[in-house]
């Protein structure tokens, strides 16, 4: 050991440009001795040495890593196991689909999935832990499948749709299990093929940023900003009963979606009710930025499949659970974003008008 010791430090570079590795040592190590490879070299640099470089603008965890080879965004682009990496997409998806799912909705999830075509990465997350009976779909063997127990669309959106991750999207539609899409038709392409679906064609000409399908007026409402007009492509604003919007420009008259943007707020917070009221803050002017499409609507079907995934607890059935936290969550994220909106106007001496 004294011995090596003394050699290392008299020899600070190791100079191996080649390393020719036995063919059953490689195997051994690499595949087991099952899967025998013919013999293979390796080359590594001349210096061993880490270069002393720290570049305080990378990822916490990369500092030392020259800026050329961090990539700061990732995708969900499927790749191959063989081959050149430039050849793996012969095409890359446009934009993202998400579903939240059961398998007792396969029917009506696959009726939505066919409205996408290949410019669309279609994503799954199973909240019932059920993903391989989903092969039946074609559509379904292309698709990301993720699979976490009893979560929501909030738990997951906020854990898997990181900015870093789907920034290589255009857009990016977060969608619900038990929509009714016959009316609506997301690849009702124009005069020629290869233009952009209907429907993203209208939200790139009315300057919507957030925006949402309407909603069949006879689907059960709760919102009068959600429900699908016949006089008109996009809408962005409308009128409420009495003494519910304080300002015309504000929800629930405007600036309000039932999307829920990829707001980075609050991981303990998972069923995002409130969020749609605070979605103005992404954008700006939000009144002009947040609208709805009429001309392509949707049924909400009101399939109380979340309400299944609670537990019977003090005497509740399963769905009042959930609901009761649903309200609860809604209070508790109106008190700290007011609570972090009146520090933050504290801190830095500032009126919150």
């Amino acid at each position: 050991m004294v011995l090596g010791y003394f050699i290392g430090i008299s020899s600070p570079y190791v100079s191996l440009t080649k390393i020719s590795l036995p063919s059953n040592l490689v195997s051994s190590l690499a595949f087991g001795d099952d899967h025998r490879r013919p013999s293979i070299e390796r080359f590594f640099p001349e210096h061993l040495v880490t270069p002393q470089i720290y570049v305080p603008t990378n990822p916490r965890g990369a500092e030392s890593l020259p800026p050329r080879i961090v990539v700061p965004e990732s995708d969900f682009y499927l790749r191959r196991l063989w081959g050149e990496p430039s050849k793996d997409l012969i095409k890359k998806p446009k934009y993202l689909v998400t579903f939240t799912v059961g398998l007792n909705q396969k029917d009506n999830i696959d009726a939505a999935a066919k409205k996408f075509s290949e410019d669309f990465q279609i994503l799954l997350f199973h909240y019932d832990g059920r993903t391989s009976e989903w092969d039946e779909f074609e559509w379904s063997k292309r698709a990301v499948h993720i699979s976490v127990r009893k979560q929501t669309k909030w738990w997951y959106a906020k854990r898997f749709l990181h900015p870093d991750v789907v920034a290589a999207y255009d857009y990016i539609f977060i969608w619900d299990e038990d929509l009714g899409v016959e009316n609506f038709n997301a690849e009702k392409y124009a005069l020629f093929p290869g233009c952009l679906s209907w429907y993203i064609r209208l939200v790139k000409r009315h300057g919507l940023e957030i925006s949402q399908p309407g909603l069949e007026p006879n689907s059960g409402l709760t919102w009068q900003m959600t429900k699908r007009r016949d006089d008109r492509e996009v809408h962005k604003n409308t009128d409420e009963k009495p003494g519910w919007c304080s300002n015309p420009r504000l929800p629930p008259c405007a600036a309000y979606s039932l999307t829920h943007s990829l707001l980075p707020v609050y991981n303990d917070l998972v069923h995002g009710w409130g969020l749609d009221f605070a979605l103005r803050r992404c954008v700006e002017p939000a009144h002009e930025k947040i609208g709805v499409v009429d001309s392509q609507w949707i049924v909400h079907q009101f399939v109380p499949s979340l309400g299944s995934q609670g537990e019977t607890e003090n005497g509740k059935a399963p769905w009042e659970g959930v609901r009761e936290r649903c309200t609860n969550e809604w209070a508790m994220f109106q008190d700290r974003l007011a609570n972090a909106d009146e520090s933050y106007f504290v801190q830095h001496g500032k009126s919150r008008i």
